[in-house]
């Protein structure tokens, strides 16, 4: 069992695909552990992205994703993070086959809905970045 972490960009909580994109993890026995809806400061942002800041795209990506509500999560099962980064399909929502969520609902690269951590690593610096540890250990009796 392991764990990734998934976004539901700005654009995914405006056209109102958060239930759509739940529905599919469920039904891949993928289990969230943690979601909540929030807005990413500037500076978690740019601690997300830190590794586009050198690229001339970063300050559009800060503004998307500050932009409005995004919905995180920690996902978990089977090889999270390679079974969520199938289900998201290619960043380009072009080249997304039909039946992952890019491929289904994706307009353009530049607002992909969703984003999913491409390693393990990533996806314990990811939850790190949203998540507290009491929000980790979930309710208490």
């Amino acid at each position: 069992m392991s764990r990734t972490f998934l976004m539901v960009k700005p654009d995914g909580v405006e056209r109102r695909l958060v239930g759509e994109i739940l529905s599919r993890l469920e039904r891949k026995m993928l289990r969230v552990t943690a979601m909540k809806l929030t807005r990413v400061s500037r500076d978690t942002a740019h601690a997300h992205y830190e590794e586009h800041r050198d690229k001339p795209f970063f300050g559009d990506l800060v503004a998307f994703i500050t932009r409005g509500a995004v919905v995180a999560m920690v996902v978990e099962g089977p090889q999270a993070v390679e079974t969520v980064r199938s289900l998201m399909g290619a960043t380009n929502p072009i080249a997304a086959p039909p039946g992952t969520i890019r491929g289904d609902f994706g307009i353009e690269i530049t607002e992909n809905l969703v984003h999913g951590s491409d390693s393990e690593a990533s996806a314990e610096r990811e939850i790190s970045l949203y998540f507290t540890a009491d929000e980790l250990a979930g309710p208490t009796s």
